[in-house]
């Protein structure tokens, strides 16, 4: 009897550790963008998309692009950037502006892309993001 218990208890410590070892790692990137320069908004977003696609990293990662500053241009309806915004969104990008930025600059959030999502603070959301341990990315 103790030789049965004590088999079935090593089964399941080997049981649950080997489903373990087989869990997906998740990966989280925050990525800045700071900047209205058309070259670095186009590198970052290529970055980012590269990032998702990455077949290491396939169905595993989570990516949010925070822009605050010069950044908003991004988010612009104005500006030419609004197919590669929701095909990288469709690929499951949280897509993020600072509010402060907004205040600062006079820029209301009908003049932003309806799809997306704000944050009080652009530097805010930097800083909690990496206390969660996501990876931080300023190309």
């Amino acid at each position: 009897m103790k030789k049965t218990l004590l088999l079935l208890g090593l089964t399941i410590v080997l049981g649950a550790n080997t489903a373990r070892s087989q869990q997906q790692t998740k990966y989280r990137a925050i990525y800045q963008l700071n900047s209205d320069d058309d070259k670095t908004i186009r590198a970052t977003l290529r970055n980012i998309k590269n990032a998702l696609d990455d077949p290491r990293m396939q169905n595993s990662i989570t990516i949010e692009l925070v822009a605050h500053g010069g950044g908003v241009t991004v988010f612009k309806k104005d500006q030419p950037y609004e197919s590669l915004l929701l095909e990288l969104k469709s690929k499951g990008l949280l897509l993020v502006e600072c509010e402060n930025t907004l205040k600062e600059r006079k820029i209301s959030k009908e003049e932003l892309f309806p799809f997306i999502n704000y944050t009080p603070s652009g530097n805010g959301e930097l800083i909690i993001k990496q206390q969660e341990g996501w990876s931080y990315v300023h190309p």
